[in-house]
């Protein structure tokens, strides 16, 4: 990509998309259009249609989604799966309209069936039923996935996807019911801590595991994929039935009783731990396969501990109760 491209960031505000805006004024690209959602309305068609007409973007990058933990996606399903696929409806179809050079669109490792086999590879993709508890939520995904690989195949467009594993770091989501596990985290063991609380309750029987993987460490991922030769990307994502996304992570994962014990010993909480097994624990295990996007030259650099330091300081100086 050229320095000077015009690249439409989608949700650029959001924990996915203020690190690859990070990433892409860091690494030199100056062109970056970046509208609010008070400016543009994803989910409207025509709002969309216009906005790609008269900007007429090179490259897009889609991170803008509706997204949730296990609370929020068994509360809110209809939401996941409507808000979802409109946005990605009409941002892949325009890009396809107007000429767009590359597009990446930005998933999840949630589209793997509920008990796939680990560690998750790419070519696991449908070949069973679905985690329930975010369901709706997968389902927009794939058809992300295979709206991509639909297009690449009838029209020739280089629209390719990542499935990052579960993501954390600076800009994450807080709040106390619609987090993810890690966030949640490191806002009860801080609230512990400052309220001097004997023990922390942790949702689950502590037993799945989970890979995580450091924010910047996407967006670096990301760009890595983007900035592919052409030769590279037609053979290794673009030949279909090869899978035109990669799995991003870091190929290790902790249960979430470790992930617990460490957020509490970054924060500091010196009370006990115990967990509520009367609670969901969502997917047992899921542990992407990551030696495709190895083989394209890409691996993490932030170890877990180091990424959970990074991001309490990150909360401690963007949270201001207690």
């Amino acid at each position: 990509m050229d320095k000077n491209a015009k690249i439409f960031l989608a949700g650029s505000k959001g924990l996915v998309g203020s690190a690859l805006h990070r990433c892409l004024t860091a690494s030199g690209y100056t062109n970056l259009v970046t509208p609010e959602i008070d400016e543009l309305d994803l989910t409207n068609q025509e709002a969309v249609a216009r906005f790609f007409a008269a900007e007429k973007p090179e490259y897009v990058m889609l991170a803008a989604a509706k997204v949730g933990g296990i609370h929020a996606n068994n509360t809110y399903p209809a939401e996941f799966i409507y808000l979802n696929l409109a946005i990605q409806n009409n941002v892949i179809h325009n890009a396809y309209l107007t000429g767009v050079k590359r597009l990446l669109f930005l998933g999840s490792s949630c589209i793997y069936p509920k008990l796939a086999p680990q560690p998750m590879k790419e070519e696991h993709l449908l070949t069973g039923t679905l985690e329930a508890t975010n369901e709706p939520y997968a389902i927009a995904k794939i058809a992300g996935i295979k709206m991509c690989e639909s297009y690449n195949r009838q029209y020739g467009t280089k629209f390719i996807a990542v499935m990052p594993t579960n993501l954390y770091g600076p800009g994450d989501n807080f709040h106390p019911e619609n987090s993810h596990v890690l966030p949640a985290l490191i806002r009860r063991f801080h609230e512990a801590k400052i309220a001097g609380a004997p023990e922390v309750v942790v949702w689950g029987s502590g037993a799945p595991k989970r890979e995580l993987l450091y924010v910047e460490d996407m967006a670096a991922g990301c760009l890595h994929l983007m900035e592919l030769p052409d030769e590279t990307m037609s053979r290794e994502l673009l030949s279909y039935p090869t899978p035109c996304f990669v799995n991003l992570g870091t190929g290790e994962d902790v249960t979430i009783r470790e992930l617990a014990h460490t957020v509490a010993q970054v924060v500091g909480f010196q009370g006990s731990l115990s967990f509520d097994a009367t609670k969901p624990d969502g997917t047992p295990r899921k542990l992407q396969d990551v030696s495709r996007i190895q083989a394209l030259g890409w691996r993490h650099t932030v170890g877990l501990e180091e990424g959970i330091t990074r991001t309490y300081k990150w909360y401690q100086e963007n949270y201001r109760h207690g």
